[in-house]
């Protein structure tokens, strides 16, 4: 009980006006907000995920692990708070909670199926398989934190412009990106989209601290295409599929 009641004060309050953005950007309710819900945990944790099907999100695996309950979090038409209890989850194999501080190797990736459809205004995202070249935009998004420190603004979806850097990782795996200033993914903005033009071309997992904060430096992600039979076995298995553009 004690833990469905924190998750609740969690939802009730998120969505406070903040002053900035994701870090760096600006509140955005176009296409990548209408694909993209939140995922709560009972210890605190929020975190952002991308809409594969009316009842399947995608999101960063250290998102749906390390606690005891997690909700699907979205507003509804009123602004009231939904938390839906996950149906099933799976997290990528190849995800290692410990792979920062051991600095190995991680697919830091979960699919999480609801019991429920998502209201009609959630679109479905398109994934890319496409490489991403070096020097070309990234558009980061999230519900995550506008203000380092302070909780209160989480909760509304921002972007921030980026640009795709090197390196990309040993396995390929990873897409890096860095913006001017302190653009930059931010607390709650894991398991949010890396966009490539329209496609979501890889899932935010992790920023570097700028200039004494924690956040503002690069911005790492989950590169979905090299994960894409993982992906679409998965979604198999639960009846559904991904939109999948290119490649």
């Amino acid at each position: 009980m004690k833990r469905l009641v924190r998750l609740c004060l969690v939802a009730l309050a998120l969505g406070a006006p903040g002053a900035n953005a994701i870090v760096g950007g600006g509140e955005d309710d176009g296409p990548l907000a209408r694909s993209s819900v939140m995922v709560l945990s009972s210890n605190g944790g929020v975190c952002t995920a991308v809409v594969l099907a009316k009842d399947v999100v995608l999101t960063a695996a250290h998102c749906v692990t390390g606690a005891a309950e997690h909700r699907v979090h979205f507003r509804d038409e009123a602004g009231q708070p939904e938390l839906i209890v996950p149906a099933a989850k799976a997290v990528h194999p190849g995800y290692n909670a410990k792979a920062i501080e051991t600095r190995q190797r991680s697919v830091d990736l979960a699919l999480v199926r609801i019991p429920e459809s998502l209201p009609a205004r959630f679109e479905r995202a398109t994934l890319s398989a496409v490489k991403v070249a070096e020097n070309t935009p990234v558009t980061v998004g999230g519900y995550g934190l506008s203000r380092e420190g302070d909780a209160k603004t989480s909760g509304t979806f921002r972007t921030a412009s980026l640009t795709a850097v090197e390196p990309y990782g040993p396995s390929r795996i990873l897409l890096w990106a860095e913006g001017s200033g302190t653009a930059s993914a931010c607390q709650g903005d894991s398991g949010g989209p890396m966009a490539s033009g329209a496609a979501v071309a890889a899932i935010t997992s992790w920023s570097s601290p700028s200039k004494g904060r924690g956040c503002g430096g690069v911005t790492q992600g989950i590169l979905v295409g090299p994960q894409r039979d993982w992906i679409d076995r998965i979604l198999k298995g639960w009846n559904r599929s991904a939109s999948w553009s290119g490649g």
